[in-house]
Order: C-alpha cells, then sequence, then structure tokens
C-alpha cells in the first residue's frame, strides 16, 4: 500500500513539474500593455507601482522657484532621480539627454531630479552639461528635503519612472540603463502612441 502511495506522489509531482514547463514554454500572455519592451537594457522595467499617482513634495529649478511633478500635467514624463556621487546615475546620463533629444516635446520630457546637497548644487548643475545633458533642466530636491524622493518609493539610485500625462506611473527602472537604446526609445513610442 505504502509502495502505490509513493507512486502516486510521484505522478502528482511530476504532473505539477510537467505542467509548469509548459505554462512556461506556452507564452504566457503579458499581464501589462509594455510588458514586452522590458528586454535588454530595460529588463529591469518594473510595473508592480503602475497606476499610483506621482508623489506629492517639490523639487527646486536652476532658477530658484519650487515645484512639483503635478506642473508636468498632460505630459508623458521620464522622471530620473539622480546623484554626481553615484557613478551608475553619471553613467546612463548621456542616454538620458540623447532621449531627451530625440524624443522631448510638447508631449513628452525627461525631468532629472540631483538629490545631491545643496552646497553640491553648482557642481550638479556643471556634471549634467559635462555629461552631456544640457539639454535636460536642472532640478535639485537633496535628501535631507527628500520628500518628493520618499513619496517616489525610491529605494536606490539612479531610479526612472515614467508617468502618463494623467500623472499615474507606467512603470519604472530601478538601476542604470541605456535610455538611447532601441527597446528604450520604442518603449517611450510606445507609451506615447497609448496616450495620445
Amino acid at each position: 500500500m505504502i509502495r502505490y502511495a509513493f507512486a502516486g506522489l510521484f505522478l502528482v509531482a511530476l504532473a505539477g513539474i510537467v505542467y509548469v514547463l509548459m505554462s512556461a514554454a506556452g507564452g504566457k500572455a503579458p499581464d501589462h500593455t509594455f510588458e514586452r519592451y522590458a528586454t535588454g537594457t530595460l529588463a529591469k522595467l518594473d510595473f508592480a507601482n503602475a497606476g499610483k499617482s506621482i508623489p506629492g513634495g517639490t523639487f527646486d529649478n536652476a532658477d530658484g522657484s519650487e515645484a512639483g511633478l503635478e506642473s508636468f500635467a498632460g505630459k508623458t514624463i521620464l522622471v530620473n532621480y539622480w546623484a554626481t556621487w553615484c557613478g551608475p546615475c553619471e553613467r546612463e546620463m548621456p542616454s538620458l539627454g540623447a532621449l531627451q533629444k530625440a524624443r522631448g516635446s510638447d508631449r513628452f520630457e525627461v525631468v532629472a531630479i540631483s538629490i545631491d546637497s545643496d552646497e553640491d548644487v553648482d557642481y550638479a548643475k556643471r556634471r549634467l552639461t559635462e555629461l552631456g545633458a544640457a539639454n535636460i533642466a536642472f532640478r535639485h530636491a537633496p535628501l535631507d528635503r527628500g520628500d518628493i524622493v520618499y513619496g517616489a518609493e525610491v529605494q536606490g539610485f539612479p531610479t526612472t519612472i515614467v508617468y502618463g500625462p494623467d500623472g499615474l506611473e507606467i512603470a519604472r527602472v530601478s538601476g542604470e540603463a541605456d535610455w538611447a537604446a532601441a527597446e528604450a526609445v520604442q518603449f517611450i513610442d510606445a507609451v506615447l502612441a497609448a496616450r495620445s
């Protein structure tokens, strides 16, 4: 009798393994409209917070005026939280400048927010230009004020979050990405096409 019980358990386990393998090979439909773009440099594209509203909180513009992400209502924005002390942040900045150059318009903007300390603002402004992103407006939200950073649930740097014109999160990437790569530009094009 015990022999039949073990054989039955073995068959159930085998059936479970076969089911999992067949499901994986069957090409499950994506859970999210843009999930197919989570390849290559965007392999870490994360949709867990999709549908969440832009965070409250403020940043300083280059002229010292204060603003919030709600000031971009009606526009798709790619918000990048970066710092000069963050090597991956600096490495990806040229690709963000290239994306802004290629797709920047009244419908889309790269919004780079430096989290550098207040005493490093001038250096951060200069680095933005030196890194090939002079076409991106300088914005600053130091971590000691950080309400916008913490409100966006940023866990590390760089973090890049795409919001639709309705102010709702579409996806995010934690870590470095090449935003000038074909899959990244195709992702932004698809987001813009879906929101037009």
